[in-house]
């Protein structure tokens, strides 16, 4: 861990010490070096047991893809921020490019963590760095807003959380993932150990977000810059499903009972935000609602505890990631020519950005699961294992995969087809910087496909 750990805590006198022409060629080339080694993390995924074990923290099948995920996310958050930043002072740079490293290095440690209350501190401290970049980059007066929501309702959900677990810790006498999954389990039946059900569920659920306590990432995804979106697409979000997947085993007696009422609300969000998504007129805020739409598949998936749920939600937690981050990619490469991000003003771009409307189809095709992309086989698991906990639930997860593939098109269809406004006049052309940042997301999508085992988990 420690050979990753320290080459990213290495970044943070690099950033600073760095002259200011090269302080974004040296950050990449760092951060890409990084994400290249990191790869040696899915080499054991065959085994079902821990690698990488040190008394803290450890890599198994489950951790590995999305520590992955993180490692690869920050050179493209690099990428995608140079000109967003550009016109700012260097110092200001130099803040920014730090807040990234400092979140890239608080989710390794989170999704790394053995000990449950490390992985609560560290959970909790992702959540600094996205508020700053929300509440100081952001675009407009909304952003102090939208950082209140993010904070309260994380707060909210979490403090549970913490309650839950220091009463676990009194009634196992352990915190260690390692050895939790030996103890034996209470027949919880009391009113009091359903509440702590759901005090462990909740803070997870908020993060994801379950339909009903979204109301948070619209606005903060919104008003985030884009390196904000990305992380909070692709990562930040994933954090509530790999917690769910890691305290699952610990509340086992009692999820079958009481898990009922949110898998009903996380399938009928499927449906609910997808509708909202084909209303939606600002561009970054119909990719934020298509997020929550997705999850709650995942949500769905891990609650019904089969291994194909489990399956499923881990394909399709990697799959969206990478999916959701290129959407925002574009949707802020538009902003950057467009200084809109309402969709009838700025449409048609085809005319002007050919090859750009081909990453447009690309990330599309991905986003309402096109075969044969992880997105499909994450939701055909997901979708199989919960037909077979219930056939009622094919008319909502059918219903919201058909919605899922017309707020995608209609999405395509409205900003890449048909003729220029009158008003956009001077349109950039496309830079290789954006065609590489593409490139980075949608390849590995791609890759995927060809070998899916690396991102199955160990439920296979």
């Amino acid at each position: 861990m420690l050979k990753l750990l320290i080459p990213t805590l290495m970044l943070f006198p690099t950033t600073w010490l760095a002259p200011s022409k090269w302080l974004w060629p040296v950050t990449l080339a760092h951060s890409l070096t990084i994400a290249l080694v990191s790869l040696i993390w899915l080499k054991n995924l065959s085994e079902t047991g821990w690698s990488y074990l040190s008394p803290l923290m450890a890599t198994d099948p489950l951790s590995s893809p999305l520590l992955v995920l993180t490692c690869w996310l920050l050179p493209l958050m690099i990428l995608a921020s140079q000109n967003h930043t550009a016109h700012q002072p260097l110092n200001r740079q130099r803040v920014y490019i730090t807040l990234l490293i400092s979140l890239q290095f608080f989710l390794i440690m989170t999704f790394s963590a053995t000990e449950i209350i490390m992985f609560y501190v560290m959970f909790e401290a992702t959540l600094i760095p996205t508020l700053i970049i929300i509440t100081r980059w952001g675009n407009q007066a909304e952003r102090l807003n939208a950082g209140t929501y993010f904070l309260f309702y994380t707060l909210a959900g979490s403090l549970p959380l913490l309650i839950a677990l220091l009463l676990l810790q009194a009634s196992t006498g352990t915190l260690s993932l390692l050895t939790l999954q030996y103890t034996q389990s209470d027949q919880l039946l009391s009113y009091a150990d359903k509440l702590w059900w759901a005090g462990c569920l909740l803070a997870f659920l908020v993060k994801m977000p379950l339909y009903g306590v979204h109301l948070w990432l619209p606005k903060a995804h919104v008003e985030a810059p884009i390196a904000g979106s990305m992380i909070l697409a692709a990562v930040l979000l994933k954090l509530g499903g790999y917690g769910m997947m890691r305290i699952m085993p610990m509340l086992e007696p009692l999820t079958k009972e009481l898990s009922y009422p949110f898998i009903i609300l996380a399938l009928w969000g499927i449906i609910m935000t997808g509708s909202i998504c084909l209303r939606q007129s600002d561009l970054k805020s119909l990719i934020a609602y298509s997020s929550v739409s997705h999850m709650g598949l995942v949500v769905g998936g891990i609650l019904i505890q089969t291994p194909w749920g489990f399956t499923g939600a881990l394909l399709l937690m990697i799959a969206h990631g990478l999916t959701s981050s290129a959407l925002f990619c574009l949707a802020n490469t538009n902003y950057e020519r467009t200084h809109n991000r309402t969709m009838i003003l700025a449409r048609g771009l085809q005319m002007a950005l050919p090859l750009m409307t081909m990453w447009w189809f690309a990330a599309s095709l991905a986003n309402l699961a096109f075969p044969p992309l992880p997105n499909l086989m994450g939701e055909l698991f997901i979708i199989t294992s919960l037909f077979n906990w219930s056939w009622w639930t094919l008319a909502l997860t059918g219903a919201g995969t058909l919605i899922t593939a017309a707020y995608s098109l209609y999405m395509f269809l409205t900003t890449q087809r048909g003729s220029l406004p009158a008003h956009i006049i001077d349109l950039s052309p496309s830079h290789s910087r954006e065609h590489l940042l593409m490139t980075l997301h949608l390849l590995p999508l791609a890759l995927l496909t060809l070998k899916p085992e690396l991102i199955w988990g160990w439920t296979t």
